[in-house]
């Protein structure tokens, strides 16, 4: 990455593009070395072991951190190693402030896996200052917040929510999944960390694993490198060019997946079948406004509930051009019932309060023709609709 002046369209275009001083390959090599010569006794080329430092997951981590404002990168083998390598932060009997709303396999390292080494969490609506503060205990480290959540499309206020956190002296954590750099950069706001599963809109195809954490502050960005290095979940020398590479064309993806998206959900706002659409782009959103002061774009994933919870199976067997698929943030667009997939290992008491139910939908929106789209999701709630009336009649 070079000038830090540029537009974050030609940062990402140009990610890696002018690193090679020796070739001037336009694409960073691929280095799969893991051991590194010494030059003699005491030194170094800068690369001992590609555990603690490779060079092309360097340039990838560098990128990261001018894209998210920050000071370090660090590239891990998926989002949820990510995690785990930023939740080692944390020490045993510490408490952590947790988004509500929030993906299934990040509730299952808190609650299955952290609470192991005494670490515990909180859930808490991070929009509301009050209740942040009714669950603050001497021992809280840190507020982990998603925005917009996954699947609901929650937003909190990361400006406030920082200054809060920093008041009193602890971390905010951010992730950044949904929006990417592109649309929202949580750092500038005032978060100290920020992750990714870099699988979903940054990698952009669904074929590589990745996850990307980004810190700002010189003494948490060592500690982090530390802990990067000593857990050792590192992004491979070919994962981190595909990373790169899907990284080059963000921009361009991410503003058809938004307009797709918008598109589609008002749309579905307006069908028969269809009881609520969630998307922060909605006017009628509770998150409208916080959404358009922070971001400068919308995400293409968003969630509805249809009408008759007997419809989903339906839908989702007559699907033709979207793929009932886990996941998301590709160029195909994909759809999810997060009651049983990535919402499964969230008790149902706890799913259903929040208002993860069984007719809750979840769709990442590719990049296709959002007339072909439409259609397609046209063509199977209306399919969903007669086989249950069809249904109703022969009861």
């Amino acid at each position: 990455m070079t000038d830090k002046n540029w537009r974050i369209e030609s940062k990402l275009a140009q990610i890696g593009s002018v690193e090679e001083p020796v070739t001037g390959a336009v694409n960073y090599p691929i280095y799969q070395a893991t051991a590194f010569r010494h030059p003699r006794l005491g030194q170094s080329t800068g690369f001992d072991y590609a555990r603690t430092k490779s060079p092309t997951r360097k340039v990838l981590e560098e990128a990261a951190a001018v894209l998210e404002s920050g000071d370090a990168g660090f590239a891990c083998s998926s989002g949820m190693a990510a995690l785990q390598t930023v939740f080692t932060l944390f020490s045993q009997g510490d408490h952590l402030i947790v988004s509500l709303d929030l993906y299934g396999g990040t509730y299952r390292l808190f609650e299955r896996i952290l609470s192991r080494f005494g670490i515990t969490a909180s859930y808490v609506d991070t929009n509301d200052l009050d209740a942040l503060e009714n669950v603050r205990t001497p021992n809280t480290k840190a507020v982990f917040i998603e925005t917009p959540t996954n699947p609901l499309m929650m937003v909190t206020d990361l400006e406030v929510v920082s200054n809060w956190a920093r008041k009193h002296g602890l971390l905010t954590i951010v992730d950044n999944t949904l929006l990417t750099p592109y649309f929202q950069r949580p750092i500038e706001l005032g978060a100290d960390i920020v992750v990714h599963s870099a699988t979903k809109y940054l990698g952009g195809h669904n074929d590589v694993l990745a996850g990307l954490i980004v810190t700002k502050g010189k003494e948490l960005s060592e500690e982090m490198a530390f802990l990067h290095n000593s857990i050792g979940a590192v992004l491979s020398p070919s994962d981190s060019y595909q990373l790169m590479r899907g990284m080059k064309t963000l921009a361009l993806r991410m503003d058809r997946h938004e307009s797709n998206a918008i598109t589609i959900a008002k749309y579905l706002e307006e069908h028969p079948q269809v009881a609520e659409v969630f998307h922060p782009a909605l006017p009628d959103h509770p998150g409208y406004e916080i959404q358009n002061k922070q971001s400068s774009g919308n995400t293409g994933i968003f969630s509805f509930k249809v009408t008759d919870a007997r419809l989903v199976e339906p839908v989702l067997r007559n699907l033709k051009l979207i793929a009932f698929a886990e996941s998301l943030g590709g160029v195909e667009s994909l759809m999810t019932y997060p009651a049983v997939q990535t919402h499964a290992d969230i008790p149902v008491e706890i799913r259903e309060a929040v208002g993860v139910d069984d007719r809750l939908l979840r769709f990442s929106v590719g990049i296709e023709h959002v007339d072909d789209l439409i259609e397609d999701l046209s063509q199977a709630l209306e399919v969903a609709h007669i086989e249950i009336e069809g249904g109703q009649q022969h009861e």
